[in-house]
């Protein structure tokens, strides 16, 4: 008789074997390569006509699907390790963080409570509590892993207002008509988004001529606004420029009003771990919450954020759910990582960091991040010695942003196409003040300025 295909699916047996082979042989393959391709994206009517009917009743079997894969579906993905990807904040995951990145997934472990996961969410606490250290918070700090920049904030602003009503509660203060909530016009677009979730007044301090929030300006909507400011957003590296607002002035004002400081550090605040570059982020320590994405510049693979609270029950206040399936967990003193964020079900994401970490020591991720920071300056250099190119601010951390004198937009996207057609490299347009600009983003320590003055040679 034969085996239910649904049984097959589960079962031990030798096509078993074989299929995990072939997956585990082409994931070898694609993490020890040495030359990594840039590939391009594919057309739809491309894909359609060459990778359709992949579902099917009976299947392809797994040869011909991962050839499909091979062979169709990942060369129509740009990769984002590839060292001339220098578009938007790329991505540089160790080898040890991409191998480990399989055990992960096939250890079938749950990540949302210290019940079901508690190996591995120790272990994850530990690179919290290491990164806590680092940023300068107190002992205690901690937090969860979550998918990326987008839902940290988000839910490290949900605990801020959260906050805000608990004390407004606790003096039998009266809640405002509306909570405002207040951030840089640089901010990440993800900030506003949460104020459009949150259904909170979003309020645009002013940053300075180098795109930086500084005290004075966030000063003055403290002042228009009162205490239906819950939480302040200060940038540790935007996205745009790699800009580190002025940290020490907006944290100093908590002394004289009541908010909860957010640091939005997706992108930068690795540049803490460097000599180079942590100068710049002075008065992080004083923030109420922090986000850094691993898989931006602590060489994690997708999708990882670390969010981590000063106080971690302010985090356990907002977020912990309530069920009669989950009191066996809520009755339980233990660290349950869904009650730090939005999030219930999870997957143990900071696990790959933890192993590269484990593997490698802390002193060569502070070197690769500084190979990354000189990578930048002396590509800036380069670009200071070219009369047609012009830099448009000075480097913080690892973004370069420049133009080219006289071109369009139009200008910009022929160029970038080509440097993709030619697979030279992937830098995409930008735009500072309605102006057409490009940028380089180095996250990956194998860039090289020499592959980057090649880029700008074809910008004469």
């Amino acid at each position: 008789m034969p085996q239910d295909p649904s049984a097959r699916m589960h079962s031990i047996s030798d096509e078993t074997e074989r299929v995990v082979d072939r997956v585990l042989d082409a994931s070898r393959r694609r993490i020890l390569l040495k030359d990594v391709p840039l590939d391009k994206p594919m057309t739809p009517a491309d894909l359609a006509r060459l990778a359709s009917g992949s579902i099917s009743p009976g299947g392809l079997g797994d040869a011909r699907a991962l050839a499909l894969f091979e062979h169709v579906l990942a060369p129509a993905c740009i990769s984002v390790d590839h060292p001339e990807y220098l578009s938007f904040i790329p991505s540089a995951p160790s080898k040890a963080a991409l191998a480990f990145d399989l055990v992960v997934s096939a250890s079938a472990v749950y990540g949302g409570s210290w019940l079901e996961g508690a190996g591995a969410v120790f272990a994850e606490n530990e690179v919290l509590h290491w990164l806590a250290a680092e940023f300068g918070l107190p002992e205690g700090a901690g937090g969860v892993f979550v998918q990326g920049g987008t839902i940290g904030n988000l839910s490290a602003l949900v605990a801020a207002r959260a906050r805000a009503r608990r004390v407004r509660r606790s003096v039998g203060a009266a809640m405002p008509e509306s909570w405002v909530l207040v951030c840089s016009d640089e901010a990440h677009s993800s900030v506003a988004s949460a104020a459009e979730v949150m259904d909170v007044e979003l309020v645009l301090a002013p940053a300075d001529a180098d795109g930086r929030l500084r005290g004075e300006a966030v000063r003055e909507a403290l002042l228009e606004h009162g205490d239906s400011v819950f939480a302040v957003v200060a940038t540790a590296g935007s996205t745009n420029f790699g800009t580190v607002d002025h940290l020490e002035s907006i944290a100093a004002l908590k002394d004289e009003h009541d908010f909860w400081l957010h640091v939005d550090g997706a992108y930068g605040l690795a540049g803490i771990l460097t000599d180079q570059t942590r100068g710049l982020f002075r008065g992080v320590e004083r923030a109420d919450s922090v986000i850094v994405d691993p898989h931006k510049w602590l060489f994690a693979p997708f999708d990882a954020c670390a969010l981590i609270y000063r106080d971690p029950l302010d985090g356990r206040i907002a977020h912990t759910q309530s069920a009669g399936y989950l009191d066996t967990l809520n009755q339980a003193d233990e660290w349950n990582p869904s009650d730090f964020a939005i999030q219930l079900t999870r997957r143990p994401r900071g696990l790959p960091l933890w192993f590269s970490l484990a593997t490698h020591g802390t002193e060569a991720y502070r070197e690769a991040i500084g190979a990354c920071v000189r990578l930048a300056r002396e590509i800036a250099d380069e670009i200071r010695t070219r009369p047609e190119l012009r830099l448009v601010r000075e480097p913080d951390l690892s973004v370069v942003v420049f133009e080219r004198e006289g071109w369009a937009m139009a200008d910009y996207e022929r160029w970038s196409a080509g440097l993709l057609e030619q697979q030279q490299a992937f830098v995409t347009p930008s735009s500072h003040h309605g102006r057409p600009v490009t940028r380089f983003a180095i996250v990956n320590p194998r860039s090289s300025v020499e592959k980057m003055t090649a880029v700008l040679d074809t910008m004469r």
